[in-house]
């Protein structure tokens, strides 16, 4: 294990401060908001991201690759033997996610700022922005499962406030809500796993779970439990099937919100938590098993699709939640490093492709539709080169941040298992067409909207032009934190993380790595397979100028694909409707004839005596007087009988 320090001073203020300026900037925004001008409040959130950035930045100059340091805020919880502080843990694989957050979140920020300009709400928006970073910032920097929790449920909450921001809209408030929803399905399991290891390691610490459970045996009972429960949860946050319907949804918030939740923040989370928890994940060989098929069948069922859908945002989301099975099978694998340098890349061209699709939006006044699109590569040209360039990236064209990272898990899985690679090879595949499907509906051809709104095409401003920019870059030269062994170089990214990853090692199967002619051929393959379809794509819908059908006409596995395989309906055939009737049943059972009939006689009964001893009230003097003396009696004959 790494070498652990304690309160080191020289992080211990950073380390409050990373955190601490964006939740800073909610109170700011949030007590102050109606005072502040609208323009104001997005800079004020803005720059609490980049001081958080910045911070960051300095914590990880400073802090080695090997240390891992636990800032001690407060005793939470002790309770006999049972002590849980209220602490945050720095050490290599918080320090990446602390700079993807702080700085592709500083990017959205300030991407925000433009983009929600003429927005009347800006100000509760950049609220809400601030306090998700907070949470995702609390999530990852926590030492223990319990402050993760926090974290995980405040961007939960986040989500819910964001995806639903426009909520005079009832389909955006219904998105809102089944994201919470199924988000409380998987955060059910965290939390049951959380009690396991309570109650079975008396800590919630990170690095005393991992040293009591490195003496069980693989594929323990007690290990596989916990696992497949913590898994529960990151199938949740990470949208993996069965629970991924939510994300594709996410799009009702606006665009930043998307490029937040899908490049930074949220469903990353899941890849973290079990990155985290590598050694407990190492020693359940059978949960991994079941973390790599979900991943392949998520990958290609996303994938295909994205095939067919004809919204801009709903395309991106389905690549999301196909790159996140990507992700899971390298963590089946065992590729942990290899599973968070995909996220990071992922982060880079994801964001980019979320605010280059806003851009768009931007430029045609909320049209989001691709069939309207078309011709705009002229029209908005630093837009269109930034998008194409982070479809390259995502598509794994050779040398792009997207193509060693892709590669990397391809041939982790092609080592292991040949069916795994066969079937993450078409899903990367599709990946490619669909991207650039998607790039020359909206892109290339002639313009199919209407004419009111083609005079009125313009490039996005600077606040939106300049992200676009740096995540480009990014996107192009991002995977240089990991080129493969056969450039003779160090792989930076897995060198970095070693001193978290590495302990797992001992508890995973040992693999030869492959040859480096046999990984040459490998990435070839890959990038000619990438080439083919970013090729067929172009053919298809630039030569031949082919539109999407008209959904109408759709028949067979068209069909089926363009309405997403049916599985909302049947999410809704056999989980919602009977839910329905059951709490119809509950009304009438509980409710009507319990309840109500209860206080109603509670009513009736009141209402009874009431009546029956206001007559008593008769406003007599000899009535009043024959009822004392009546009393005088029977108190006599009571005190007698007694």
């Amino acid at each position: 294990m790494t070498e652990q320090l304690m309160q080191d001073a020289t992080f211990v203020l950073p380390g409050i401060l990373i955190p601490l300026f964006p939740l800073i900037g909610f109170v700011i925004n949030g007590v102050f908001g109606k005072y502040i001008p609208k323009s104001v409040s997005g800079w004020i959130a803005t720059l609490a991201i980049f001081a958080s950035f910045v911070v960051a930045v300095s914590v990880f100059s400073k802090l080695n690759a090997t240390d891992s340091i636990t800032i001690e805020l407060f005793d939470w919880i002790a309770f006999s033997n049972m002590q849980i502080g209220f602490s945050f843990l720095l050490d290599s694989l918080t320090m990446v996610m602390l700079l993807v957050i702080t700085g592709i979140g500083f990017l959205i920020h300030l991407y925000s700022i433009g983009y929600m300009h003429d927005d009347e709400a800006s100000t509760r928006f950049f609220t809400y922005l601030n306090l998700f970073i907070f949470f995702m910032l609390l999530l990852v920097m926590g030492s223990n499962y319990l402050v993760m929790f926090i974290g995980w449920e405040g961007v939960g909450l986040c989500s819910y406030l964001l995806i639903g921001f426009w909520f005079k809209n009832d389909a955006y408030n219904n998105a809102a809500k089944k994201a919470f929803v199924m988000n409380r399905i998987g955060d059910l399991g965290f939390l049951l796993g959380m009690f396991f290891i309570l109650f079975n390691f008396g800590t919630l610490e990170y690095d005393a779970v991992a040293q009591q459970a490195s003496a069980f045996a693989p594929n323990s009972m007690l290990i596989v439990s916990i696992t497949l429960l913590l898994f529960v949860g990151a199938m949740g946050k990470s949208a993996q099937l069965p629970l991924y319907t939510w994300l594709p949804d996410a799009m009702a918030g606006p665009t930043p919100v998307s490029a937040l939740i899908h490049a930074a923040t949220m469903v990353t989370a899941g890849i973290y938590m079990v990155v985290r928890s590598n050694v407990l994940f190492a020693l359940a060989p059978h949960t991994l098993d079941v973390i790599l098929w979900v991943g392949v069948a998520t990958s290609v069922f996303a994938a295909v699709i994205g095939l067919m859908q004809n919204d801009i945002k709903k395309v991106l989301a389905y690549s999301t939640v196909s790159q996140l099975g990507l992700m899971f099978a390298a963590l089946g694998l065992g590729a942990f490093a290899s599973g968070m340098f995909h996220v990071v890349t992922h982060a880079f061209f994801k964001a980019c492709l979320f605010l280059g699709s806003g851009s768009v939006i931007h430029a045609l006044h909320g049209e989001q539709d691709i069939r309207k699109m078309g011709g705009l590569k002229k029209l908005i040209p630093i837009t269109y080169i930034t998008f194409i360039i982070a479809s390259f990236a995502i598509s794994g064209f050779p040398l792009l941040s997207g193509f060693f990272s892709k590669d990397e898990i391809l041939a982790h899985a092609f080592e292991q298992n040949k069916l795994v690679w066969t079937i993450l090879s078409i899903s990367s595949m599709i990946t490619a067409f669909y991207m650039f499907r998607l790039v020359y509906l909206t892109f290339y051809g002639n313009f199919r909207g209407t004419d009111e709104t083609k005079k009125h095409i313009h490039e996005s401003p600077l606040t939106i032009t300049i992200p676009l920019i740096i995540l480009c870059i990014l996107s192009v030269f991002g995977g240089l934190l990991g080129l493969p062994s056969v450039f003779h170089v160090s792989h930076l990214f897995a060198d970095y993380l070693a001193a978290v990853t590495d302990p797992s090692k001992a508890f995973l199967h040992a693999h030869e790595k492959v040859s480096h002619m046999t990984e040459i051929v490998l990435m070839s393959f890959a990038g000619l397979a990438a080439i083919v379809s970013i090729y067929y794509a172009y053919t298809k819908y630039v030569k031949k100028g082919e539109q999407p059908a008209d959904e109408a006409s759709l028949t067979g596995l068209q069909k089926w694909i363009s309405n997403k395989f049916y599985v909302d309906e049947l999410y809704d055939k056999i989980i919602v409707k009977p839910m329905l009737i059951l709490s119809d049943l509950f009304l009438v059972l509980v409710d009507k004839l319990i309840i109500d009939l209860s206080v109603n006689a509670v009513a009736w009964f009141v209402g009874l005596t009431g009546r029956a001893t206001r007559l008593l009230q008769t406003g007599n003097t000899g009535f009043y007087i024959f009822a004392m003396v009546l009393s005088m009696v029977v108190l006599f004959v009571i005190r007698l009988l007694a």
